[in-house]
């Protein structure tokens, strides 16, 4: 299942919000809650919601820097899944989710369990601009894994990154696919969307990948 220049109809920077010990509500409705999703979540979130909207954070980029045992890798070889870093210039595309009702016990229930327990990730509140509606923006919740949890990888050349998501594979499927996937649903978003980190490493598995494998393999992987 990609990030952002100039872009027209988008607003100016806004500072990084601080974190909340509460979980944002949508202003319209005390029964709602957004969640924000940067990763798998764009694609895969299987939580029931009521309605999703396609848009950007500012304040944030995206990098392949958290490791993953458990949905694309394991203890011997850990995947690189995201995760968002604070950059006063950055800006992340995604997709956020709303859930009301008993849908925002049961979200968070299970987003607890597959960001937070096996994945390392923190709560963290962000303030989401719709991608038709930017001058009306939205408080959102999202999971972010910090440098303090143990599963953090950090920085690597993009040649170094790539070559660990070509190897790596867990429950949820191959790193590989994970990667394209995220790639895909930035393409979707349009030329104003554009993550330069992203397009570095789908560059750089796109120069490795016959060296791992003849084609019609490399397409059986995704």
């Amino acid at each position: 299942m990609k990030q952002e220049s100039a872009a027209p109809n988008t607003p100016p920077p806004s500072p990084s919000p601080a974190p909340s010990a509460q979980h944002p509500r949508d202003d319209g409705d005390a029964q709602a809650l957004w969640i924000f999703g940067y990763g798998s979540l764009v694609w895969r979130p299987d939580f029931a919601y009521s309605a999703s909207r396609v848009g950007f954070v500012r304040g944030y980029s995206r990098r392949f820097w958290q490791g993953d045992t458990f949905h694309r890798g394991s203890d011997k070889m850990p995947g690189r899944v995201v995760t968002l870093l604070e950059d006063h210039e950055g800006c992340t595309w995604g997709v956020a989710y709303q859930v009301r009702g008993k849908q925002v016990s049961e979200a968070l229930k299970y987003l607890n369990v597959r960001e937070a327990v096996l994945g390392g990730y923190d709560t963290k509140e962000v303030t989401f601009y719709p991608q038709d509606t930017p001058d009306q923006p939205l408080k959102a919740l999202a999971y972010v894994a910090t440098p303090q949890n143990p599963g953090y990888l950090g920085p690597a050349p993009e040649e170094a990154i790539a070559t660990q998501i070509l190897a790596c594979r867990g429950f949820s499927g191959h790193n590989l696919e994970y990667l394209l996937r995220l790639a895909d649903f930035m393409q979707l978003c349009g030329p104003q969307a554009q993550d330069e980190h992203l397009a570095a490493i789908v560059d750089a598995v796109g120069n490795m990948l016959p060296c791992f494998c003849p084609t019609e393999q490399a397409l059986a992987l995704v």
